[in-house]
């Protein structure tokens, strides 16, 4: 008898040990019902999502050791992951993502993406996530706006929606976002000005927007997010002039506006600062070179055409510490092409269609 209960409490305790360390039955609940709404055709990744324990190797969830709580969603439709390399294939799937989702309360990272076909809305209910920290959804079909109370977020720090099919205006929450250091929302429909408030998110790193509808002028407030390193507004509708204090920003590094509606001149800030990439071609940009460079000027890329800029090339681009690539086509500049080291490798292709520029390597002066 003393042996019988000695195994029927071993059963019991094991059979405890085993609900313990497995998900909760909400988790499980919640992730079936965010696959019900998905379909993978080609690669599997949901066959090892069976059984109870959602914590126990299932594809691309990962749980905290401690409570049992599903703490990641990580699934990526590109990947060196063994199951695409035996594909031969990347990954592909449609649905969309379940309001579900939002039942799984512990969640610090949601990554989905590069699936090409999922659409539908970001479930506003995201919003409710108070531990998330990374939200990627990239290189989806996803529709609709961004959620209003995105802000509510506090401990955000990457916002990736590029890729996708968003509409409407960037909320003025986003400025609530005081831990988001990587913001990606390229190639959308996104329409809008860039929020007064922008200049709040004081831990902010890459700030990327390009090919949007974004339109208003540039506010001076960005120069207040002081460790933003890599600006990107290219391909947009934005109008006015390029405030000054965007060359004045510490870390400011990469700074692309190409294709938009910029008016003004081309601050004397932007051509001696610390930036290193500098984009404003295809604007409306008039007035002159400024005769600014110094040794502080360190370009790989300066790219002023298709402007209205006039004048001569300024001499002081001579003392510039470097440049690289550099491209004044379709402006109404005048005058010799200033003679200078960095010249030497630029073809005539980087000064054509101006108004009256001579000198090598376009003809003798």
């Amino acid at each position: 008898m003393g042996t019988f209960l000695w195994c029927i409490t071993t059963v019991l305790a094991f059979t405890v040990s085993l609900t313990v360390n497995a998900c909760p039955p909400s988790d499980l609940a919640a992730l079936l019902a965010f696959k019900a709404a998905l379909h993978e055709p080609y690669l599997g990744i949901f066959n090892s999502w069976t059984g109870n324990d959602c914590c126990n190797k299932w594809y691309g969830i990962t749980c905290d050791p401690t409570t049992k709580r599903v703490a990641d969603i990580a699934l990526r439709g590109e990947s060196e992951d063994p199951i695409f390399q035996k594909a031969k294939r990347t990954g592909y799937m449609t649905g969309s993502i379940s309001p579900a989702i939002c039942n799984l309360d512990r969640l610090a990272n949601i990554i989905i993406a590069d699936w090409k076909g999922i659409s539908g809305i970001v479930p506003s209910c995201v919003t409710s996530l108070t531990f998330l920290r990374h939200l990627d959804l990239t290189g989806n079909q996803i529709s609709g706006q961004i959620p209003a109370d995105i802000g509510k977020l506090s401990q955000l720090t990457v916002l990736n929606l590029a890729d996708n099919k968003i509409t409407g205006p960037i909320p003025r929450s986003i400025g609530n976002l005081t831990s988001l250091m990587h913001l990606d929302l390229r190639n959308n429909m996104i329409s809008g000005i860039l929020p007064q408030n922008i200049g709040k998110l004081k831990m902010l790193s890459r700030a990327l927007l390009s090919g949007n509808q974004i339109s208003g002028q540039l506010p001076n407030t960005i120069q207040h997010i002081y460790r933003l390193s890599d600006l990107d507004l290219s391909l947009n509708r934005i109008s006015g002039p390029i405030p000054e204090s965007l060359g004045k920003m510490a870390v400011l590094a990469t700074l692309n506006l190409d294709g938009n509606m910029l008016s003004g001149t081309l601050p004397a800030t932007l051509i001696n600062s610390g930036i290193s990439i500098l984009n404003v071609s295809k604007n409306g940009i008039e007035g002159i070179i400024p005769d600014a460079f110094g040794p502080k000027s360190y370009f790989m890329v300066m790219d002023l055409s298709y402007n209205k800029l006039k004048g001569p090339i300024p001499k002081s681009i001579a003392t510039a510490s470097y440049v690289g690539h550099l491209d004044l086509s379709y402006n109404h500049l005048c005058g010799a092409i200033p003679a200078g080291s960095w010249f030497d490798h630029l073809e005539a292709s980087s000064f054509t269609n101006n108004d009256c520029l001579c000198g090598k390597p376009l003809r003798a002066c």
